[in-house]
């Protein structure tokens, strides 16, 4: 029976909770997988970016305050990333090391992304470069949230408001997001056909991926032995498929 049990929670499909898990459980598997999952997850915005197509909420926001400064993609998320940081303490969330990783990596990432990857190209380029981008967005999230180092400010603020508010994360989660779109609109951010190709593909694509990366400790395995998470729910909330964050 025990070994039944055992074979259960470690097959592919069933996901345990992805609750944070300590730095000293095996760093050396855990924070490569983090960095690496973050660079690429800046990389993949980068690369929607020169898709010209829209992006994904978060990034339409970057790229409209960034008509109006001189800041960079990449600066600009990591300054609206510390102020969204200093909302969590009204709402009493505790950044990690996963948290901060999020603001740095991600605008180094982004940055570089973008002086590597040519603008203006043609149209089937960028088509090329949108799919790709948002492959590429579902698959580092996945990465660096299956490393299990705690939530992004973004999801952070997702979490803390909606146990203040009592409210559901899926609704405060659409609350955010559709915000955030709107003032990245006016701003002149980039809305488009990306933009509705990212809230429909990047959940799927995360949910594939992240079995194949979630980080399975002993502890996890403990929980999965009595309830088993399949590749459709993806446990903790405040690491949702839907936006790194």
């Amino acid at each position: 029976m025990e070994q039944e049990i055992e074979d259960r929670s470690t097959r592919p499909e069933v996901l345990p909770p992805l609750t944070y898990v300590p730095l000293g459980e095996r760093p050396l598997r855990r924070l490569p997988q983090l960095l690496i999952g973050l660079a690429l997850y800046g990389f993949s915005l980068s690369v929607m970016v020169r898709a010209a197509l829209g992006v994904n909420p978060w990034s339409v926001l970057y790229e409209g305050v960034a008509r109006h400064t001189s800041l960079s993609f990449g600066t600009i998320s990591a300054v609206l990333g510390v102020l969204v940081l200093l909302l969590w303490i009204p709402l009493r969330q505790r950044p990690t090391l996963g948290t901060f990783a999020n603001i740095v990596v991600l605008a180094l990432a982004s940055d570089l992304g973008l002086a590597l990857i040519p603008a203006h190209l043609g149209l089937p380029a960028r088509g090329g470069l949108l799919v790709g981008g948002v492959l590429l967005n579902g698959l580092s999230v996945a990465v660096y949230v299956g490393a299990r180092f705690g939530p992004g400010p973004r999801d952070g603020l997702m979490t803390g408001a909606s146990a203040a508010t009592g409210r559901s994360l899926r609704f405060v989660r659409t609350l955010i997001e559709i915000t955030v779109l709107a003032v990245g609109g006016l701003l002149g951010g980039s809305v488009g056909v990306g933009t509705v190709l990212y809230a429909v593909a990047v959940g799927p694509v995360t949910q594939f991926f992240l079995v194949r990366f979630v980080y399975r400790s002993a502890g996890s395995r403990a929980v999965g032995e009595r309830r088993p998470r399949r590749a459709g729910a993806l446990g903790e909330p405040g690491l949702s498929a839907r936006e790194g964050g």
